[in-house]
């Protein structure tokens, strides 16, 4: 299960049926979960702790310190979940002691080839980069957003959930749940409409988010006027709740 070429340090702690290919880096204070995939060439530094099941394809470049001119050395962290596929040339790397030490990833994401998390950024379920996207530090990105190729998103940025960046873009500012974004900067294109179609979203439930994008995007309403409107909708359409609170959770203001 393990190449003979591996170079594996003797404090990492893998299960007994995890794969590791040729010539793949393993350091100390590495932890790797059971039924894990490591390609060749693969390097994989701690302090990280990898989940169950994931594919980490080969080139991959996992829990190296941050590209940050503050960082010196310190014991940050990268934690991965479970059921996670990290393709060629993608680069995940540890936090910073500015912020909570740690850069976490969940489960079931796809990390496309070339695609870059910088040090402590939040990422949730199901969340997918396509190639070479590029998520700058202390960004969060909700579970099921999706980045298509070759965005870029700039530090402390949040992309909330069911949220569709086109490819190319560059974010700017924080994007709500359920909005599709395209452009340089990225502009609003409207609700993720088929996206929540795929997920299992009613019929009812997206006519609901596509008037809050209007409330906010098309009546000339400032964001706490549109606020105040939206919030007496939610007893009758509780998915507006995770609209209004990625639009009030905003730290850099939303996209419009």
């Amino acid at each position: 299960m393990i190449h003979s070429t591996a170079i594996i340090d003797p404090a990492a702690r893998i299960a007994d049926d995890v794969t590791i290919g040729p010539y793949a880096v393993i350091g100390p204070d590495v932890v790797i979960g059971e039924g894990t995939e490591v390609g060749p060439h693969t390097v994989i530094k701690g302090p990280t702790v990898i989940g169950k099941r994931n594919r980490i394809f080969q080139f991959a470049s996992v829990g190296e310190e941050c590209q940050d001119l503050k960082y010196k050395g310190e014991p940050t962290r990268l934690i991965i979940g479970d059921d996670n596929t990290i393709r060629e040339f993608t680069t995940l790397q540890r936090g910073t002691i500015q912020d909570a030490e740690e850069t976490r990833i969940g489960n079931h994401c796809l990390f496309m080839a070339y695609s870059h998390v910088a040090h402590d950024c939040i990422v949730g379920d199901h969340v997918i980069l396509a190639n070479s996207a590029q998520v700058a530090g202390h960004c969060v990105i909700d579970d099921h957003a999706i980045l298509g190729g070759n965005t870029g998103v700039h530090q402390f940025c949040q992309i909330g959930t069911h949220a569709f960046v086109g490819a190319g873009s560059t974010v700017l500012k924080d994007i709500p749940a359920f909005v599709t974004m395209q452009g340089y900067p990225a502009t609003p294109h409207g609700i993720n409409v088929e996206g929540l179609k795929r997920r299992g979203y009613s019929r009812d439930a997206i006519k609901a988010l596509r008037q809050a994008y209007k409330t906010v995007y098309r009546e000339s309403k400032t964001v706490t006027e549109a606020m105040a409107e939206l919030h007496p909708m939610v007893a009758e359409h509780p998915e507006l709740q995770v609209f209004i609170d990625s639009v009030e959770r905003s730290r850099r203001g939303i996209a419009r």
